[in-house]
């Protein structure tokens, strides 16, 4: 990467060089290179900015733009105008790219449309507010702004939204040379990447695909007809996201063909699109166990106490219905001191259990690994996972508690306090995802309050009730 040069005298001075740098991780980013860039944007040093983010691969230069401070990122951004490759720009986290776009003015955005495939300037456009929007468009060559539109109305989230109006369909009579040499003659007109060709009838409907490579290997006189294979996969525009992405995982695509209701090829998904749908819905599943529902490093205080405090909100009243069923057993706890000691363990070890069922069935519902009989399966296992748990932890515990307080009925109480509630956190952590499931709701987001209410609410009444009954 080169080093920075001062305004002045040699700042005219152009680098011949063409080497590409190699592909860096985000983390070894050197910190030279963004006090560097910092600097420019202080300095106004455009020229330098431009010349250093072009030099990057676009993955590493919007690394490098969000490892800067926010203020400084949007001045680095609003410094750049047109200067910033659209490829850098659709690179950068939803957030930094919203607030990239907000900055940029509309003719840089115009440019950045046209030099995009129509899935990612889709994403650009649905970034902008309805009324820049509408006067963007209106700056598009009327056959691009329709396509665009179109991407647009469909629903956010689903394959209509995710994929790429450009793709390359034929004819079934046409022959491999005959395919190759059309393909050869659109030139700049192909897909930027692309994997396969579609078949189709004369109303456009999607009737085999034939991969690149079979094309390649194939006799020039042969026809499409006889080489075709059927789509492995069966997308339609108004598909979510989630289930597009299964059947990437599931049939290992490369690409995908799109259709309308009505069967007609109307786009295809690209494998680089499902490998970010992948990893955001694996982010969203995670941050909804943990009641998160923001982690960006574009975030102020106030945009994460938002995202957080209500769910603390939803905890405080589950705790208190934990605290209720202490209350009930105040007496009980009043007596016997080291009830009050030996809750807390009971609890803990409860709602880990919990939560280790809970995360391993929300992730096996979003493989699809809970349906039918495979759920029963599951059910049972769990219950005779947390079942054979309880007994090892009930014996130590037990025996913990034993050589503290030298009460053999006390350490008996806990030990089948503690395997009552491994059982029930076991059943609990497969049987709350399952249910919310079945009710249509989505198991990621309001499992962990159920679940770990629930280990809470038998943790406390299994110990304190059957202290109350033994003890006293």
């Amino acid at each position: 990467m080169p080093k920075r040069v001062k305004p002045g005298k040699n700042s005219d001075m152009t680098d011949t060089s063409q080497t590409t740098p190699p592909v860096q991780d985000a983390a070894e980013i050197d910190a030279a290179l963004l006090a560097d860039m910092s600097d420019a944007v202080e300095e106004r040093d455009v020229r330098w900015l431009a010349r250093t983010l072009q030099r990057m691969h676009p993955a590493d230069a919007a690394d490098a733009l969000e490892q800067l401070p926010y203020d400084t990122f949007e001045e680095a951004v609003e410094l750049l105008g047109g200067e910033l490759p659209p490829d850098i720009l659709i690179e950068l986290r939803d957030s930094y790219r919203e607030g990239a776009v907000d900055v940029l003015p509309d003719h840089a955005v115009v440019n950045a449309l046209d030099e995009l495939d129509s899935d990612d300037a889709t994403t650009i456009l649905d970034d902008l507010e309805d009324d820049r929007r509408e006067r963007i468009l209106e700056d598009l060559a009327p056959i691009d702004r329709a396509q665009l539109e179109r991407g647009l109305a469909y629903e956010e989230e689903t394959a209509g939204r995710l994929m790429q109006t450009e793709f390359v369909a034929l004819p079934e009579f046409w022959t491999v040379g005959h395919s190759i040499d059309h393909a050869r003659k659109l030139g700049t007109e192909l897909p930027e990447v692309f994997y396969e060709v579609y078949v189709t009838d004369p109303a456009h409907r999607l009737i085999g695909v034939v991969s690149l490579a079979t094309l390649l290997r194939t006799p020039r006189d042969s026809q499409l007809s006889d080489i075709m294979e059927d789509p492995m996969s069966n997308i339609t525009t108004d598909m979510d996201q989630e289930e597009v992405a299964y059947q990437f995982q599931k049939y290992s695509l490369a690409s995908a063909p799109v259709k309308d209701g009505a069967g007609r090829l109307v786009g295809m998904i690209t494998v680089d699109d499902m490998v970010d749908v992948i990893q955001s819905e694996n982010t969203e599943d995670l941050l909804s166990l943990l009641n998160v529902n923001s982690a960006d490093g574009s975030d102020n205080v106030w945009d994460t106490v938002k995202a957080r405090a209500p769910w603390l909100a939803v905890n405080l009243f589950t705790a208190f219905i934990a605290s209720a069923i202490i209350s009930i057993f105040e007496g009980t706890i009043e007596q016997l001191v080291a009830l009050a000691v030996l809750m807390p363990v009971v609890a803990a070890l409860g709602g880990n259990a919990g939560s280790q069922g809970l995360a391993v069935a929300v992730r096996a519902i979003a493989e699809r690994e809970l349906d039918g009989p495979a759920a029963r399966r599951a059910v049972l296992r769990e219950f005779l996972s947390g079942t054979v748990n309880g007994v090892i932890f009930a014996i130590g515990v037990g025996i913990i508690a034993f050589l503290w307080f030298h009460q053999v009925k006390l350490a008996l109480v806990i030990a089948a306090s503690m395997l009552a509630t491994f059982m029930w956190a076991g059943l609990s952590g497969i049987l709350v995802p399952l249910s919310l499931k079945r009710l249509g709701a989505d198991p990621a987001v309001a499992s962990s309050v159920f679940v770990l209410t629930l280990t809470d609410v038998m943790a406390f009444f299994s110990f304190l009730g059957l202290a109350s009954l033994i003890l006293l």
